[in-house]
């Protein structure tokens, strides 16, 4: 839901229930939207060269994996 529609809810029960199923999906969209944010930030994974199904595969499980180790660096680190 756009966030001007969000806002116009109503202040009833109906409206109170619609904001918290809103409030949800933004919440697991943020955790989801992170690491293709890392894949394509810190890895330079702006576009997809057309190098054939398996190479492009191949290359997005290792920035997928890689991208992994980066989120969780910090605690990699601190555990040495």
């Amino acid at each position: 839901m756009r966030p001007g529609k969000r806002r116009a809810l109503p202040d009833t029960p109906e409206g109170r229930v619609d904001d918290l199923i809103e409030s949800a999906k933004a919440h697991i969209r943020a955790k989801v939207e992170h690491p293709f944010r890392v894949m394509k930030r810190q890895f330079g994974f702006q576009k997809t060269r057309l190098r054939g199904m398996l190479k492009n595969r191949c290359k997005v499980n290792v920035l997928a994996s890689l991208t992994n180790l980066f989120l969780v660096r910090h605690q990699l680190l601190c555990r040495t």
